[in-house]
């Protein structure tokens, strides 16, 4: 990976956000990125790892980060972004149902939206239905010809538009976080745990 491309990947500390609605349109596509990580523990690196490692339902599955996963799972963190919706198992399957409608361009990208969205039907199936339906008025970054630190500079609400979502993004749910979540304060939990 070059210079550029590190730095391009690279997150900044971002300000804190509340999760009670998708991330505000001012901000840069680089600064809600860098809130998504932050606040859910991810970081780029793992981008272009040699493996991933999973963890869902309690249990941890590694396996090799093929090269169109690298390419998509970058794009697929700027879905949840715009989206507003989560890295829980809820939504996963949200986004999975989304992209799959919006438009998906590798057999990976399929299958895990596929996989994402068989356990967000039996754990919230309207909400699976109506992020389909989103995602049929949509175009997916997976469809689009621009470079990923050109979304980065753009601002939220402009990569919203191009994906064709409202400014405001899709999720009517507070964002949950990844079960691997750094610990919240104990007022944000408590205020999570309200939702």
């Amino acid at each position: 990976m070059s210079e550029h491309e590190r730095q391009a990947y690279a997150p900044r500390p971002a300000a804190p956000v509340s999760r009670d609605a998708p991330l505000p349109s001012s901000l840069s596509v680089r600064e809600a990125r860098d809130a998504y990580l932050a606040e859910n523990g991810f970081d780029t690196e793992t981008y272009t790892a040699e493996t991933v490692t999973l963890m869902a339902f309690g249990r941890t599955w590694s396996f090799p980060n093929r090269p169109n996963r690298q390419w998509a799972i970058p794009l697929h963190d700027l879905h949840h972004v715009a989206t507003g919706f989560g890295p829980d198992l809820v939504g996963e399957g949200e986004i999975g149902a989304w992209e799959l409608a919006a438009g998906c361009r590798t057999p990976i990208v399929y299958a895990l939206n596929a996989t994402a969205l068989l356990v967000g039907l039996f754990l919230a199936p309207r909400r699976m239905l109506e992020a389909y339906r989103a995602g049929l008025r949509s175009l997916a970054l997976y469809r689009q010809p621009i470079a990923y630190d050109a979304l980065l500079a753009l601002d939220l609400g402009t990569l919203r538009a191009r994906l064709g979502l409202p400014a405001e993004g899709l999720a009517t749910h507070p964002r949950r976080l990844h079960e691997a979540a750094p610990a919240q304060p104990a007022a944000t939990r408590e205020a999570s745990a309200s939702h």
